[in-house]
């Protein structure tokens, strides 16, 4: 085994004791390394870096080994301007979809990730992935990405699995719009969330403030952001005391049973005599009001709709009242943390929640008795 002057070396020193430790042992551990040249893991890892951008190393789960005459060396950073490489290594993202929500996500933290000169390395994983460790994987073992930022999916069976691993990869990371536990001591993992709770109590007040005493709400079955819009409904109607007349899940807009589940929650909203409805998301708050109209009714005349996401709303005719998240926000906070955390490695784990807002527009209105 390598020994290794106990003193902290000098960053040339420390990495020729580096490539001199893969010589001997083939490949290290970045736990090792860091307890033997007494240094931090994110100060290994930047070496590790260095050394697989200069070509000498190839990035391994949890380390690194010799590149030999038969391997592709793999550049995690790419060029850089003037010559200049930043600090560390790009910072992996995976997210469960590239098309909706997670666009601006991405771009908050390809923003903030610019002011520290990193660059993010953006995946799409899927709401109907059973395991994201694959992609994740690769990011970490083949693109050599020196910290990550990841909405995993919460319900699958796999994720409790996924968490550990991500707590054992010993990179910072950070969780977005999610957030988890790791170990028999349940050790809180860093996250980024939107307040959804709160973001749905917002959208209750209003409509309770424009006199609408029977509020109904409206989610989505697959959405793991439903059980918080969920809950914040719950409280703002017993808040208020408002009645919670309608409680509805619908399937996805692209299932077999999206038509009939859209007719049976109109009957059910004239059943109940409910004169107003928060709706989560856009897709099923638009195909909602469209259904409204083609019974011969009227938003908000008949019906205020409140949509939850604030994804493409506004441009709706009527444009619609909704909730917006703060995507760009959650994404720069996020890499706001893995910078964080790479400053100072032992620093308490960091969880942060960012309001939503409410854009109100014109489906939403006093409700047909008040008129």
């Amino acid at each position: 085994m390598t020994t290794f002057d106990s003193r902290a070396p000098l960053p040339v020193t420390r990495r020729a004791q580096l490539l001199d430790a893969l010589r001997r042992d083939g490949t290290v551990r970045v736990s090792e390394l860091s307890d033997r040249l007494g240094v931090t893991p994110v100060t290994v890892r930047r070496d590790i870096a260095e050394l697989a951008r200069e070509g000498l190393v190839r990035r391994v789960h949890g380390g690194a080994t010799l590149i030999t005459n038969d391997d592709d060396a793999v550049d995690p950073y790419g060029s850089a301007e003037n010559g200049e490489m930043p600090a560390a290594g790009p910072i992996g993202m995976l997210v469960p979809s590239l098309d909706y929500y997670w666009p601006e996500v991405a771009r908050g933290a390809e923003d903030e990730a610019s002011v520290h000169n990193l660059r993010v390395v953006l995946r799409g994983s899927s709401y109907e992935s059973d395991d994201d460790r694959p992609q994740l994987s690769r990011l970490v073992d083949r693109i050599g990405v020196d910290s990550l930022i990841v909405a995993p999916r919460i319900e699958a069976t796999t994720a409790d699995a996924t968490l550990s691993w991500l707590a054992g990869t010993g990179l910072p990371v950070v969780l977005v719009e999610r957030s988890g536990t790791v170990g028999p001591h349940h050790a809180v993992m860093e996250s980024v969330v939107s307040d959804h709770a709160l973001g749905a109590s917002m959208a209750v007040q209003h409509l309770a403030g424009l006199g609408h005493r029977r509020i109904g709400l409206v989610i989505s079955e697959q959405s793991p952001t439903s059980p918080h819009v969920h809950r914040g409904w719950v409280d703002a109607t017993r808040e208020l005391g408002a009645e919670a007349t309608l409680d509805v899940a619908v399937p996805s807009p692209r299932s077999p049973g999206w038509d009939a589940a859209l007719g049976e929650l109109l009957d059910r909203c004239l059943a109940t005599g409910t004169t107003a409805l928060l709706v989560h998301a856009d897709t099923e708050a638009m195909a909602l009001v469209q259904r409204v109209e083609e019974r011969g009714l009227s938003v908000p005349g008949d019906l205020s709709v409140v949509a939850y996401d604030d994804e493409v709303a506004g441009l709706f005719s009527p444009p619609l009242t909704a909730v917006r998240p703060p995507r760009r926000s959650i994404g720069r906070a996020a890499v706001g943390l893995v910078v964080a955390r790479m400053a100072d490695p032992r620093r308490p784990a960091h969880r942060v929640v960012i309001s939503p807002s409410l854009r109100v527009r014109d489906s939403t209105a006093a409700p047909p008795d008040r008129g």
